[in-house]
């Protein structure tokens, strides 16, 4: 069970890491903080919701995994 758990836990990392790479750098922090990244509000559509909701999942997911490491 706990290499189950490792190898699920490298997968899910590797994953979150093609994710959060693949994601554009204007949609950064600088909007938030009222910066020129376009101003105004923004939706996000199609392939960028996509991975947002996926780097959203695969970060839950390798928080659960690295809790179920710990704990067994």
């Amino acid at each position: 069970m706990q290499t189950f758990i490792t190898i699920a836990q490298i997968i899910i990392s590797i994953a979150l890491a093609v994710a959060i790479l693949l994601q554009q750098r204007s949609a950064g922090g600088v909007g938030l903080l009222g910066g020129s990244s376009g101003g105004g509000y923004y939706r996000k559509r199609g392939f960028e919701k996509i991975l947002f909701t996926s780097t959203v999942i695969l970060s839950a997911l390798f928080l659960i995994s690295a809790f179920l490491n710990l704990v067994i």
